[in-house]
C-alpha cells in the first residue's frame, strides 16, 4: 500500500528482457535507504518487488503483464520515474490510498502553466473513466492528485509547482502515455451493488 506522495525520481538505467521476466534496472538514492530485498516499491505506481539493489541502483522484475498494461517499457534509458517505498503503518497519511496495481494508461491531451500553476488534461478509455469523479482522487505515475474536471473522454487535474518539480511530470510532453490507477473504493462499491 502507498500514498501517492512520490520520495524520489529514479531515472532508468535499462529494461531489458531476460529469461524469465523483464528486469528494470533504476538509478535511486532515497528509496533504498532501509530497503530490503522483497519490498515494495512504486515505480511510476506500478507496485514492483526489489530483487537487487545497493546504495544508488534498484533492480526489479517485471511480468508481461505489467509490461502491457503500465507505460514503463516506453520510458526508456535515462528517462525519469516516480517512486515511493510502501507505507509503515506509523507513516502520515498525506496523499490516498494507492495499491500500485495500476488499471491503464492515459495519453497527456494537454499540458499549460496557467498563472503560477499547471493544468493537465489525460485522455483514457471509458471503462477507466466510470471510476473518475470530479474532485475525486486518482494516480497517475504514482502520483496521488485530484480530479478537476472530467468528461465523457478524459480528465483534468492542477498541479502546484512544487509536485511539477519533485516528480517526473515536469519531463512529460503532450501524447505520452502515463500510468492511471482509480480510487479503490469506486471499484470496491462497484462490485457489491453489481451483486444486489
Amino acid at each position: 500500500m502507498f500514498t501517492g506522495i512520490v520520495e524520489e525520481t529514479g531515472k532508468v538505467i535499462s529494461f531489458e528482457e531476460t529469461e524469465n521476466a523483464w528486469r528494470l534496472i533504476l538509478e535511486a538514492h532515497a528509496v533504498t535507504k532501509d530497503l530490503q530485498l522483497g519490498d515494495s516499491v512504486a515505480v511510476n505506481g506500478c507496485c514492483l518487488t526489489a530483487v537487487a539493489f545497493s546504495e544508488n541502483r534498484i533492480e526489479f522484475d517485471l511480468l508481461e503483464e505489467s509490461k502491457r498494461l503500465t507505460s514503463i517499457g516506453g520510458v526508456g534509458p535515462g528517462g525519469k520515474v516516480n517512486l515511493e517505498r510502501a507505507l509503515l503503518p506509523s507513516t502520515r497519511m498525506g496523499g490516498h490510498f494507492v495499491s500500485g496495481h495500476v488499471d491503464g494508461t492515459g495519453v497527456i491531451e494537454a499540458i499549460e502553466p496557467r498563472g503560477k500553476d499547471f493544468f493537465f488534461r489525460i485522455q483514457c478509455e471509458p471503462d477507466k473513466l466510470r471510476y473518475i469523479v470530479h474532485k475525486g482522487s486518482i494516480t497517475v505515475d504514482g502520483i496521488s492528485l485530484t480530479v478537476a474536471e472530467v468528461d465523457d473522454s478524459g480528465f483534468a487535474i492542477w498541479l502546484i509547482p512544487h509536485t511539477m518539480e519533485v516528480t517526473n511530470l515536469h519531463t512529460k510532453k503532450v501524447g505520452d502515455l502515463v500510468n492511471l490507477e482509480n480510487d479503490l473504493i469506486a471499484k470496491y462499491v462497484e462490485k457489491l451493488f453489481a451483486k444486489s
